[in-house]
């Protein structure tokens, strides 16, 4: 669950938690098993079961940057869970743990063969309506998760949830529970979500897993798994207004996003690295700018492209590479036109009046439609 997100009275005051081979050349086909309960060794099977998804399973942390109402921007970090589901880095994530971010990091947890290392990830395919994502990190030999099925799933069911619970040290937390109801339809606050996606800052879900097993900020896109090890849900949400109820995407449901990402991941894409509101006569004069149009820049995300190059708060995007830009939407969709890697003259009014034009070259944008 991101830090930034508040507790909203609405419907149980739920708020998200940010929480078989799937195909594909790297297949996890002799990476990821199921656990066989019939010879524990005389271990308890939920023991087993940890032992064999816990070596997969990720810390996603985000840097994250938005606008005010006041024309500078807030800085924060997001804190999630994800699972490898394919050995070459492929990672099943919940949306609204990477939404808005600038800089997207994945942790392994340094269990078994995991060896705690750190990668720097890369959205490959979402569906937000649903809070899906997927992400990529270079990475070979991976630990990975083994997949089941939602629709084979039961009341009373048990089952274990695991995922980086309040952000505590000393790595993941694991809660167990039962399967209490198949099919709830539930609202969650989350005012970071794309309008087009949420209504009033809160997500709708439907036909997601409730089960009794505490899920808390910080489990959302960990997987919920069954006592043969196979993921069957995504852990997504949770209450503050009873003990031990939380909610998890159906596996089932995810499965289709997951294989399109494998087979046509998102291409990277051009990323500049500002927030930007367009300007008008009111930006103008509020802030004594030069110009009456362009991209006013709100703020410049750390070690990014634009931030390099010496662009900064107050300054004024008005051309990149030879094109007009008279509003915000004006450089995304010149962006979008672009390569990461593209080195590209950026032409820029300074709040002072100047104007200076400088080559930056171009990053890969961690995440779609957020940060220009």
């Amino acid at each position: 669950m991101r830090r930034l997100l508040a507790p909203l009275a609405i419907l149980a005051a739920l708020t998200v938690a940010c929480s078989v081979s799937l195909g594909g050349s790297s297949s996890t086909a002799g990476k990821a098993s199921t656990v066989d309960l019939s010879s524990n060794g005389g271990e308890e099977p939920i023991v087993n079961v940890v032992k064999a998804v816990l070596p997969a399973v990720v810390n996603v942390t985000t840097d994250q940057f938005r606008p005010d109402p006041f024309g500078g921007s807030q800085q924060g970090q997001g804190v999630g869970t994800g699972f490898i589901v394919r050995a070459d880095g492929v990672i099943v994530t919940n949306c609204h743990v990477v939404e808005g971010a600038s800089k997207i990091t994945v942790s392994l947890n340094g269990q078994d063969n995991g060896n705690g290392a750190q990668y720097p990830a890369r959205l490959i395919g979402s569906d937000c309506l649903h809070d899906l994502a997927v992400l990529k990190v270079d990475a070979t030999n991976l630990p990975t998760v083994a997949i089941g099925s939602s629709s084979a799933l039961q009341l009373g069911q048990r089952v274990v949830a695991i995922g980086y619970a309040l952000d505590l040290t000393g790595g993941p937390t694991v809660t167990t529970g039962i399967v209490s109801s198949l099919d709830r339809t539930i609202r969650a606050q989350d005012p970071g979500c794309d309008p087009q996606v949420c209504q009033g800052g809160a997500r709708t879900y439907a036909g997601v897993i409730q089960i009794d097993a505490a899920i808390n900020p910080g489990n959302s896109g960990g997987p919920l798994v069954n006592l043969h090890g196979q993921v069957v849900g995504i852990n997504t949400a949770g209450t503050q207004n009873a003990e031990n109820i939380g909610f998890a995407i159906p596996i089932d449901d995810a499965k289709d996003t997951i294989l399109s990402a494998e087979d046509h991941p998102l291409a990277p894409s051009a990323y500049l690295g500002v927030i930007t509101q367009s300007v008008t006569s009111d930006v103008a004069f509020r802030f004594g700018l030069a110009v009456s149009s362009g991209a006013y820049v709100v703020a410049t995300p750390p070690d990014g492209p634009a931030a390099a190059a010496g662009i900064s708060e107050g300054d004024v995007i008005v051309e990149v590479n030879g094109n007009a830009i008279t509003s915000a939407d004006d450089l995304g969709k010149v962006l979008g036109t672009l390569s990461p890697g593209q080195r590209v003259p950026v032409k820029v009014v300074r709040q002072g009046g100047g104007t200076v034009t400088l080559e930056i070259r171009l990053g890969a944008r961690p995440l779609p439609t957020q940060l220009p």
